[in-house]
């Protein structure tokens, strides 16, 4: 299979040098950098998630691919403890100076070193487009998507999305910029910080509710509801880590490990 680190570094291996050079613009969530996919109001059905086009984290190391798949047979498991054993640890630091605009604001498409920046669609849009399914858009426009079907890995719910109620579906940062602030991002350049916000290896559309309760959360004291995810859910968590150089948390290696057989 060869490991995920080399498939990435086909993507670009300067990706961060690029980052620190751009003034790229990102765009925002919450003021954790969560944010509804937009505004509105109307209600998604849901049911139980069908397999969609979800693919596995360690097939997909620049988040370019659709979905979480479940990480399942032996040898992939085994694969994605040695990548999280990888992990840096230490201790969680003070949330003193973080705010959602050391990060850029919100969904914007001029974060340089990411891929599908300069598309000429903004990050919420494009991350909508690679895993919904039956997607409708804005009248004359290839970008707004303003229905569509989502398989959402992280309660494993199907949800019928409408632009109307868009805070039904939300973009989820994995790992979390609170926390990456307390784990070092603080220091970094804020073109750094503009990629961490707007890669696609770090960003999924989920559930409102499951996003909004994992609020900033290290695996160790949040992971996904649906527990067939939780070891991919780890995966790419451990992913954008070792991306950007972040450390974790001792517990929160332990967790992702245990996920994940370890």
């Amino acid at each position: 299979m060869g490991s995920w680190l080399t498939r990435r570094r086909r993507f670009g291996a300067t990706r961060v040098a690029v980052g620190l050079l751009a003034g790229a613009v990102l765009t925002g969530c919450g003021g954790d950098g969560k944010d509804a996919a937009d505004r509105g109001g109307g209600h998604p059905g849901q049911r139980p998630a069908g397999n969609g086009r979800a693919v596995s984290p360690l097939e997909n190391p620049d988040g370019t691919k659709p979905g979480l798949a479940p990480v399942t047979a032996a040898a992939d498991r085994a694969e994605a403890r040695r990548l999280i054993e990888r992990l840096a640890t230490k201790g969680r630091g003070p949330r003193t100076g973080y705010d959602r605009d050391r990060f850029g604001y919100a969904w914007m498409d001029t974060a340089d070193g990411v891929p599908l920046a300069r598309n000429g669609c903004d990050t919420r849009n494009d991350l909508i487009r690679r895993d919904g399914q039956s997607l409708r858009f804005r009248a004359g426009s290839d970008c707004v998507v303003v229905a569509m079907t989502l398989s959402d890995p992280y309660t494993g719910k199907t949800i019928e999305w409408r632009k109307a109620r868009a805070a039904e579906v939300q973009i989820d940062h994995v790992v979390p910029l609170s926390y990456s602030w307390q784990m070092g991002s603080s220091r970094w350049p804020e073109g750094k910080r503009r990629q961490l916000a707007n890669d696609t290896l770090n960003l999924i559309p989920v559930e409102g509710r499951a996003n909004s309760a994992k609020g900033d959360s290290g695996p160790a004291s949040w992971l996904p509801p649906n527990p067939r995810i939780r070891c991919a859910y780890s995966v790419r968590f451990a992913q954008v880590a070792l991306a950007y150089g972040l450390p974790v948390t001792a517990p929160d290696k332990e967790m992702m490990l245990a996920q994940c057989g370890g």
